[in-house]
């Protein structure tokens, strides 16, 4: 029986092509291996940091900085140094800006030759900006009052009732305290959270007590002074419209001007024209109860009122007015610009009246009407005129600058309204013979002959202004006797002082005592010099 032997195969052999395909393969991952490790090893990454404006890394095989640049939103160059990678500011920046920086590295040797000799990087960013986290607080008595910010701040300045402070605080701080302060308060209240930044923007932080009712602290404080167009702050410990229920309070006397909200707990009133009047009480009256301080400021009292003073204007600022308009024998002139011509700028001018001078509008001034004059003081001169002033513009005539004079007054400054004539004096001469002589406009318009009063009837020495100016009346009194006298058809009268005036009265002769106290006058001098002495002009009987 024949056996058949087993079939015999020799090996497969590799084809050249599939090896070198295959050599080719490896090789070129480890070229893309070699090129992502250069990549890796050569890289730049600039970042955001956390203490510096920004950090700049650069890896093994990246190559050496040769530029650093930062800019500001406008193209404005920024100075910056880097230490450790940190690039910093060398110069302050504020809170809140738009920055970009721009580091160029140069590569080294072949793989500057490879990748680019120099590679640029930059980064947009925004400095970083302090934010308070809580603007409303309750303080307990006796507690102090501490601001809490949201992130960690270097630097805090606040400012309150007690003045300024600035304080440079260590790295990581939240949390700053104000010390012991008043039952309520605000402070404006501003911080840089990096060593490089200046402070930011101020942020009002208020504290209250606890209370019954919602609190509320008002700038200015109750029963203080305030300007006629000085802002009105009112800041809640709860939300405005919690508190008054979306009614605004009400100004009393009438206060032209417009509330608004600037924050959730914060109402503001801003007057507008003459705002409120001068020498008035400016009374606030709320739609609910709040707790406020108490004058006194040891507490808190439930009320829905609350009252400040409005100051008079001043006396300089009268008679700068009342100069200007015509009223007075003087001129005024500013040092600087003259008062911006709205009721704003005027009703400010009235409390804080602006620099200047006076000067006679006459060179021939009587000396007797100069030595009444006193600037920014209380004098006849002024009385005077401010009776005129009254009594030409159809007002009560009582010689005092209330809150309707004041508006007048600075309505017509506005309106560029001036007294058309000039000004007149007269002045009375008790020594025998005596005269009575009327100044006007720089001349002598008149001398004549007077009687005044005799023994026990004197005519009393000073300056008045005549208050009451008609052409006919009845003159009625005592005689030194103590009998009564009444002269019906007394003809020019022009009251000065009291019972005592300037008049017609028939007599044989002038110029000795012989009346009850007034000035008699010849009837055709009477006449004359009553046409020259309206309510408010002077009259000076000197002895």
């Amino acid at each position: 029986m024949a056996v058949a032997s087993p079939e015999r195969h020799s090996p497969p052999t590799r084809s050249p092509r599939r090896t070198f395909a295959a050599v080719a393969l490896g090789v070129l991952a480890l070229v893309i291996a070699l090129v992502v490790v250069v990549l890796v090893l050569s890289g730049v990454t600039l970042a955001r940091d956390a203490s510096a404006l920004a950090r700049v890394d650069v890896k093994p095989l990246g190559g050496t900085i040769e530029h650093l640049e930062a800019f500001g939103p406008h193209g404005g160059r920024i100075p910056i140094t880097v230490s450790d990678g940190r690039l910093t500011p060398l110069r302050k920046l504020p809170p809140g800006a738009q920055l970009t920086v721009l580091v160029t590295v140069r590569r080294p040797g072949w793989i500057g030759w490879a990748l680019g000799e120099k590679h640029t990087v930059h980064l947009t960013l925004t400095t970083p900006v302090a934010a308070v986290s809580q603007q409303w607080m309750t303080v307990h008595d006796g507690s102090d009052v501490r601001v809490a910010f949201r992130e960690p701040v270097r630097e805090v300045l606040y400012r309150g009732p007690r003045g300024t402070r600035r304080r440079t605080l260590p790295a990581g701080t939240r949390s700053v305290s104000l010390g012991s302060q008043p039952p309520t308060g605000t402070v404006q209240v501003a911080a840089a959270t990096r060593s490089w930044e200046t402070v930011g923007k101020p942020t009002a932080v208020s504290w209250f007590p606890p209370s019954h009712y919602p609190v509320m602290a008002t700038y200015p404080s109750p029963s203080s002074r305030t300007t006629p167009a000085g802002t009105i702050y009112l800041t809640f410990s709860k939300p405005v419209s919690d508190v008054l229920g979306g009614h605004h309070p009400t100004l009393s006397p009438y206060t032209p001007g417009r509330w608004s909200e600037s924050d959730s707990h914060t109402l503001v009133f801003r007057p507008s024209g003459f705002g409120a009047p001068l020498g008035s009480e400016l009374k606030m009256t709320l739609p609910h109860r709040v707790s406020v301080t108490s004058g006194s400021g040891s507490g808190l009292e439930a009320t829905s009122q609350v009252q400040w003073t409005v100051p008079s204007g001043s006396m300089l600022r009268l008679q700068q007015l009342l100069a200007e308009q015509g009223y007075l024998p003087l001129v005024w002139q500013p040092s600087g610009h003259h008062v911006g011509h709205t009721a704003r700028a005027q009703v400010q001018a009235a409390v804080e009246p602006p620099p200047g001078h006076f000067h006679w509008r006459y060179h021939n001034t009587p000396h007797q009407l100069q030595a009444l004059w006193a600037v920014g003081q209380p004098n006849t001169i002024v009385r005077g005129a401010l009776m005129k002033f009254e009594n030409v513009n159809e007002m009560t005539v009582d010689g005092e600058a209330g809150p309707t004079v004041w508006r007048r007054l600075i309505d017509n400054a506005l309106n560029h309204k001036r007294l058309a004539e000039g000004y007149s004096y007269v002045y009375v001469h008790r020594e025998v013979p005596e005269t009575a002589t009327l100044w006007h406009a720089g001349h002598t318009i008149l001398v004549a002959p007077a009687n005044t009063g005799i023994g026990g009837a004197e005519t009393a020495l000073g300056s008045y202004p005549v208050f009451e100016h008609i052409p006919e009346g009845t003159m009625s009194g005592t005689n030194p006797d103590g009998s009564h006298y009444e002269d019906p058809g007394i003809k020019w009268i022009s009251y000065f002082n009291g019972g005592d005036a300037l008049h017609n009265f028939d007599r044989a002769s002038f110029g000795t005592p012989q009346s009850l106290g007034c000035v008699e006058l010849p009837l055709e001098a009477a006449a004359h010099i009553w046409k020259y002495t309206p309510i408010g002009t002077l009259v000076t009987i000197e002895g």
